[in-house]
């Protein structure tokens, strides 16, 4: 093949790949499902909608319909794991994408992007150890505003709080830390035993810093549930992520994982970009149900994760 027709290939090949990147898979709403014995023996399952990274503009409302959607699964409990704003009009579109799942018991914790809008940036930064430590921050965010309108509907902000949540009669203990990535967190506010009755103990990072799951690990934590590594955003088949923009290691991107002997991890893949990435390959934008059911009596495996795409009336 003449060197002439390879570039022309090659070019064609890239500008397909990014249109479809750009125009068709980041709005690629997918709910992904879990099944986790994380659970007290003899507990009744329960299921946690896991929700992230929703970078909300005010005019996507293709995504603020197709959260609002997930209501019709019922979720025990909904739990937000941040990252909400892309913009400062941005908390009403997030309001309505919440929705119905706003009469539902829910906890948050929020993410960078709750504190700041994104600015635009170098993506080659991503994949140098000293460019992903560096913070550039954009114009602060209304996170206040949306904190006193979720907590109006009754969601719990779990920012350095523990707290004991009751569903379906079940005693659930959930904690949460602010964003490890902004180094805002204080695991010593809530450090210590959880509450060893409880059916399930639960706790909430936005980025999945090893140093917090370590320490939420050691104090006796079931599942940890964080956001923010957008599952890599762009994906290389039989590779996987290329980066997580933390310190967590690439394998855990996205989906479920062991961290140490007895606790789970999931990191959601998330549901937005920012605005000046606004592209997703061999990653799309999801949401999680997990379903959590009682730990068996000996080692079983996992039952293995499903994407779940959802009706094209809920797209």
């Amino acid at each position: 093949m003449p060197l002439k027709h390879l570039a022309v290939g090659t070019l064609a090949l890239g500008a397909a790949t990014l249109g479809y990147a750009s125009g068709i898979e980041r709005r690629h709403w997918t709910l992904r499902t879990s099944e986790l014995p994380v659970l007290a023996r003899g507990a009744r399952p329960l299921t946690i909608l896991h929700i992230s990274d929703l970078h909300m503009l005010p005019g996507q409302t293709s995504k603020q319909r197709w959260v609002a959607a997930l209501d019709r699964f019922e979720p025990d409990l909904v739990v937000n794991t941040g990252d909400n704003l892309a913009h400062p009009q941005a908390v009403p579109a997030v309001l309505r994408a919440l929705g119905p799942l706003l009469d539902r018991p829910g906890v948050f914790v929020f993410g960078s992007n709750d504190y700041y809008a994104p600015k635009p940036k170098n993506p080659a930064r991503y994949l140098m150890p000293r460019g992903r430590r560096k913070r550039i921050h954009g114009r602060r965010l209304p996170w206040r505003d949306l904190r006193a309108a979720l907590i109006e509907h009754g969601w719990q902000d779990l920012t350095h709080v523990r707290r004991t949540v009751t569903l379906d009669g079940q005693r659930v203990f959930v904690a949460g830390v602010d964003d490890p990535h902004l180094h805002r967190d204080r695991y010593t506010d809530i450090s210590g035993t959880p509450d060893r009755a409880a059916a399930l103990r639960l706790g909430l990072t936005h980025s999945p810093e090893p140093r917090i799951l370590d320490a939420f690990a050691a104090d006796g934590y079931d599942l940890v549930l964080a956001g923010h590594t957008h599952g890599g955003q762009l994906r290389v088949p039989g590779v996987g992520a290329l980066v997580t923009n933390c310190e967590l290691d690439r394998s855990r991107a996205r989906g479920v994982s062991r961290w140490g002997a007895h606790m789970w991890l999931h990191v959601s893949a998330g549901l937005g970009t920012s605005p000046y990435a606004p592209v997703r390959f061999a990653c799309p934008p999801e949401a999680s149900l997990l379903t959590l059911v009682a730990r068996p009596t000996a080692g079983l495996p996992l039952r293995k994760q499903t994407p779940f795409k959802a009706p094209s009336d809920v797209r």
